[in-house]
């Protein structure tokens, strides 16, 4: 644990304007990110006698090795800058906020050509707008089945459009006139990309108009005596009608606002919002917050609307056009909160920015928002009363594991962070392996890895132990280069080692270190380059587990002494008997069959072998099915990958005709016959045309990719 005072900055070398500061601890790694309008203040506080700090404050300042600060030119740029650089590090000490959930939302993808209506969870991505969150995914799909009447946009993944549009036969949505079968040009792109966008305005409370619209239509339709017409016109109005009354009525005024609630203690809250559009609640949504530094009631409502509304932003960055109404959809004109941020006023500020037009952020006094309120904090009482009641045991037993490994493994602390390996192939080919990392006994998915074994000649490694022995070395030559930053130590990187985790925050960081100027994609490590720019694949674990006995734990050990590394803790778990392996020990660690820290081991080994053979069967499937085109001249990966791309699959591309492979961009006569020739397709004897295009070529793959 480090003293604060060896890397606490002498006081006039802190401004005191408005800024942004970071924590980074001995590797680098950024653990807290605050603002402050002053930040000499603000930086003092933390410096002074550390008896008098809150414990988790003081755990903070001992785990950090330096500390840094940019200063901006406004308040709400600060707040702004604390919620990027929030979501880019994902600091360890930072209130984390975790949904008690994955809410399902109806969106509407209008980046597209022909705009998409779909049930979405997750990250939000620019040019797409969302309405929701809703409570559950049926509930969506029972709206969007009904509007579809009025509004028949295109609901199909891109795979059925794509196949749609091949045969020139619609799906069934398009002959039963629920979707207008953009696929075969039934509507222009710029006719459906309208009428998506009516479909947006009626999702968003606009419901009158479209119903006004019809009545018309209907009233004339009788007129005219086209009953049929008119009856369906009539059914119409009925499912959109049916569709308003699902959210009942709770503001009489029409109010658009997000009503939050937030009840908790010390250690955690929860939170939950109403989202109120229309005066109908169109959806619901919660969290539930680890205190992991000391923060008051107004400072996590700060941190909640950076979250929340963070998004809109980053939407309104990406896409000028469409981030502007996301904005408008996301950032209501009343936001009603439990209690004040400590500085309203930027608050209030910097969500006007978003909307572009003025946002109202205040506590509810009187009346029906302030029932509503009450509801929403009786539903956060709820939902923290259940999660404790969940978590209760959870906490209890992740401890108790990490303290039996520690016990059993005789270790100085508890393994906080665990990464697993395990290797997979199918006879000596596709040979892969998996990185797996746990983190407080829970996966972190973010920080996952695969590798592909190349083996010293390139054509993998001879057996599994080899194979352990070039993956460990792999890893901790990054680590090495992190902790050296002297460039000094020689690296052997595949390109391959990147992430392949699902966690949103770890794709964001990569791209923003991407436009840094760092590119982990690349195979390689800019020692030089700041830490925080360089992938999180660098930090070290506690413990090393490797699936298997003694064989496989000697490689990983003899890569580790290789490397000069002697302050990771390295086990070997064998699946017959669940025995843990040690280095250099004659007989195995035994832990009982109940015990929770075998669970633990167990749990991670499984979940390494478990990602190591869903990638193995990728590579495989890749390999098998670019083998077949391996041999056919002028025919590079950039011309297989558009190929299969186009057709699908190897079964379509056998049957397709020359003219139609020819017809695929980059591609010529004479290839498209040699690739009939290779497949053993009907015309696969028809004599070449020594007049072949002059884009038949061969070419190297950036050429292709070019064409």
């Amino acid at each position: 644990m480090a003293d604060p005072a060896t890397y606490r900055p002498a006081p006039g070398e802190i401004p005191t304007s408005p800024g942004v500061y970071r924590f980074r601890d001995e590797h680098g790694r950024v653990i807290y990110v605050g603002k402050a309008k002053n930040l000499r203040a603000r930086l003092s506080n933390y410096f002074q006698d550390v008896a008098n700090l809150h414990h988790r404050t003081q755990t903070m300042v001992t785990t950090a090795a330096s500390v840094e600060w940019t200063v901006v030119g406004t308040e709400v740029e600060a707040l702004a800058l604390e919620y990027t650089w929030i979501k880019e590090f994902d600091p360890r000490f930072n209130v984390k906020y975790r949904d008690d959930k994955s809410y399902p939302y109806l969106a509407v993808t209008m980046g597209e050509e022909f705009p998409r209506a779909q049930v979405m969870r997750g990250a939000k991505r620019p040019g797409t707008r969302y309405f929701g969150p809703y409570g559950h995914a049926w509930a969506i799909r029972e709206t969007l089945d009904l509007l579809l009447r009025v509004f028949p946009v295109r609901t199909c993944s891109a795979g059925v459009f794509k196949r749609a549009h091949q045969t020139g036969r619609p799906c069934l949505l398009g002959y039963i006139d629920k979707c207008s079968a953009p696929c075969v040009g039934r509507i222009t792109p710029e006719d459906h990309k309208a009428l998506a966008e009516d479909f947006c305005d009626f999702m968003a409370g606009d419901t009158q108009r479209f119903v006004r619209r019809l009545e018309r239509k209907m009233n004339e339709a009788a007129a005219a005596m086209e009953y049929e017409a008119a009856a369906r016109l009539r059914d119409d109005i009925a499912a959109l009608q049916r569709a308003t009354e699902k959210n009942a009525v709770v503001l009489g005024d029409g109010t658009d606002a997000d009503v939050f609630a937030l009840v908790g203690d010390e250690l955690e809250a929860a939170v939950q919002v109403f989202h109120v559009r229309g005066g109908r609640i169109r959806g619901q949504r919660g969290w539930i917050v680890e205190k992991v530094e000391d923060v008051s009631d107004a400072e996590l409502v700060e941190h909640l609307l950076q979250q929340v509304y963070g998004a809109a932003e980053e939407a309104a960055a990406a896409d000028p056009g469409a981030g502007r109404a996301g904005a408008r959809d996301v950032v209501p004109r009343e936001v009603l909160v439990p209690v004040l941020p400590p500085d309203p006023d930027q608050v209030t500020t910097w969500l006007s920015g978003l909307r572009g037009a003025r946002v109202d952020v205040r506590v509810p006094q009187r009346g029906d928002k302030k029932e509503l309120a009450a509801t929403v904090r009786a539903n956060a009482e709820h939902a923290l009363a259940l999660h404790r009641t969940r978590r209760a045991g959870d906490l209890t037993t992740r401890s108790q594991a990490l303290r039996e490994i520690q016990e059993a493994l005789d270790l100085e602390s508890a393994p906080l962070r665990i990464e697993c390996y395990d290797v997979s192939h199918n006879q000596g080919t596709y040979q892969v392996a998996s990185m797996v990392v746990f983190e407080d006994g829970l996966a972190r998915k973010s920080e996952y890895r695969h590798f592909t074994v190349r083996g010293p000649d390139g054509d993998g490694a001879a057996d599994d132990t080899a194979a352990m022995h070039e993956v460990i070395t792999r890893r901790f030559k990054r680590y090495l280069s992190d902790r050296t930053r002297s460039g000094e130590v020689e690296l052997d990187l595949e390109a391959d080692d990147v992430a392949t985790g699902s966690d949103a925050a770890d794709r964001r960081a990569e791209r923003a270190a991407e436009a840094a100027g760092y590119v982990p994609r690349s195979g390689e490590v800019d020692a030089d380059a700041p830490a925080d720019k360089r992938a999180r694949f660098a930090y070290p674990p506690n413990l090393v587990v490797v699936d298997g006995g003694p064989p496989q734990v000697a490689a990983a050990a003899r890569a580790l002494a290789d490397l000069g590394i002697d302050d990771v803790a390295l086990c070997g778990l064998a699946k017959r008997l669940e025995e843990v392996w040690v280095p250099g020990e004659e007989y195995p660690v035994i832990l009982q069959r109940s015990s929770e820290g075998l669970y633990l081991l167990q749990r991670v080994r499984d979940e390494a072998h478990r990602f190591a053979i869903t990638q193995h069967r990728r590579q495989r499937s890749k390999g098998m099915t670019a083998s077949a085109l391996d041999d056919v001249p002028g025919l590079g990966p950039a011309r297989r990958t558009a190929l299969l791309r186009h057709f699908g699959s190897l079964k379509r591309l056998r049957a397709a005709s020359v003219e139609e492979i020819a017809s695929v961009r980059g591609m010529g006569e004479r290839t498209a016959r040699a690739v009939v020739a290779a497949l053993g397709g009907a015309e696969a004897a028809a004599p070449a045309d020594a007049t072949a295009d002059a884009r038949d070529t061969p070419v190297g793959d950036g050429a292709a990719s070019r064409a």
